[in-house]
C-alpha cells in the first residue's frame, strides 16, 4: 500500500508509539513516516527521526511545514501513574500537545489526526461491567481528566470546524518490544519481564483487580483499522470504546505458570491500587465493531504464549 502523504508520530519512543511507528512504516513505506519524541534520536532507526517536545509549538509547526504532513499520531503524554507525581506537568503535555495539533488541522494543515484517549476516563461511579460508551465519566487522576477534557475538545473541534479526528479509549496496553512508560498496568507488561528473569514478581497490584486489557498487535491494528475507515463511517468523535479482555494480577501469574510452573507472584499495592479501583472490570466496544469491524485477535492464553517466546527471544 502507498500513501501520497506524510505521516507525523508524536511520542513515537514510548510502547506504543514503538509498535506503531514500526506498523506505519510497513504499511506505508519509510519515507512516508517521520518518528518524533522528546527523548534523543534512536539507533539504526529505518525512518527519519525528529526530536520533538510536544509543548513547542514553534517546531511542530516548522516539521509540519517543511514535511508536508498530512496526518499526525499525538501520542505523547503522562501517564495515570506519573502523572500522579506531577498533575501540572501531566495537564500542559497532555492538553496543550493536542490543542496545537488541532488548531493545526483545524487552519487546514494537517488532514487527520489520532490522539489516544484512555479507560483512565471512567471513574468509581462509572459501571464497571461492560462499561459502554456512552456512560458516566468521573475520572480521579490528572491523566484520566485531561484524556476527559481530550475528548470534549476533540468532538468539539470536529463538530465546529470539521476536523477529521480520530481516537480510541485503549484498555491497558500489553507488548514486548518497548517497556511500559508508568500506567498503573505496567503490572501486565512486568510481570512477564520478572517471570522470565526472576521466575518471581511482585504486584503493586491485588490479586483479583481486574482490568481490561489489549494485546498490543491488537492495539495497533485497531488504531490502523480506525485511520483507515471513510471519515462517514467514524460516527464517535470524542473516542471509541475498545476492548481486549479483561484479566487480573492472578489470572496472568496462572496462565503464566502454564507455560513456567515454578512462577510465583506476591502481592504489595501501593497506590496504584486506588487508581485501578476506580476504572471497569470490562469495556463493550459494540459501536467501535459496528462503525468500523474492530475485532480482537488475541485473548489472556495467546498473549501469553507470544509474550514469553518473544521475550525469552531478547534475554
Amino acid at each position: 500500500m502507498t500513501t501520497t502523504h506524510n505521516i507525523l508520530v508524536i511520542g513515537a519512543s514510548g510502547q506504543l508509539g514503538t509498535e506503531l511507528t514500526a506498523a506505519l512504516a510497513e504499511t506505508y513505506g519509510n519515507n512516508s513516516v517521520i518518528a518524533a519524541d522528546v527523548q534523543e534520536t534512536p539507533q539504526n532507526l529505518p525512518y527519519r527521526f525528529e526530536t520533538l517536545n510536544v509543548l513547542d509549538r514553534e517546531k511542530l509547526q516548522q516539521i509540519v511545514g517543511q514535511n508536508n504532513i498530512q496526518e499526525i499520531y499525538l501520542l505523547a503524554a503522562l501517564l495515570s501513574a506519573r502523572g500522579e507525581q506531577n498533575p501540572m506537568l501531566a495537564w500542559q503535555v497532555n492538553m496543550d500537545g493536542l490543542l496545537y495539533v488541532l488548531e493545526l488541522a483545524k487552519e487546514g494543515k494537517i488532514k487527520r489526526v489520532f490522539w489516544p484517549s484512555s479507560i483512565a476516563v471512567f471513574g468509581a461511579t462509572t459501571p464497571k461491567d461492560q462499561t459502554p460508551q456512552e456512560t458516566i465519566t468521573s475520572p480521579n487522576t490528572m491523566y484520566g481528566i485531561t484524556k476527559l477534557a481530550g475528548e470534549r475538545l476533540c468532538a468539539y473541534y470536529a463538530s465546529k470546524f470539521g476536523v477529521d479526528v480520530c481516537s480510541l479509549r485503549y484498555p491497558g496496553l500489553v507488548g514486548y518490544k518497548a517497556l511500559p512508560g508508568g500506567g498503573t498496568t505496567d503490572f501486565a507488561v512486568e510481570i512477564y519481564h520478572k517471570a522470565l528473569e526472576d521466575k518471581a514478581y511482585t504486584c503493586f497490584l491485588q490479586e483479583h483487580t481486574r482490568l481490561p486489557l489489549m494485546y498490543m498487535a491488537d492495539a495497533v491494528a485497531a488504531t490502523l483499522k480506525l485511520m483507515q475507515a471513510p471519515a462517514g463511517q467514524i460516527r464517535v468523535r470524542s473516542s471509541y470504546n475498545v476492548a481486549g479482555f479483561s484479566a487480573s494480577p492472578g489470572e496472568i501469574a496462572k496462565a503464566i505458570r502454564h507455560q513456567m510452573p515454578d512462577f510465583s507472584i506476591s502481592y504489595a499495592p501501593d497506590f496504584r491500587q486506588q487508581i485501578a479501583d476506580s476504572w471497569p472490570d470490562s469495556i463493550s466496544d459494540e459501536p467501535a465493531r459496528h462503525d468500523w469491524g474492530w475485532q480482537p485477535q488475541y485473548d489472556l492464553q495467546a498473549m501469553t504464549r507470544d509474550m514469553l517466546e518473544n521475550l525469552a527471544k531478547q534475554k
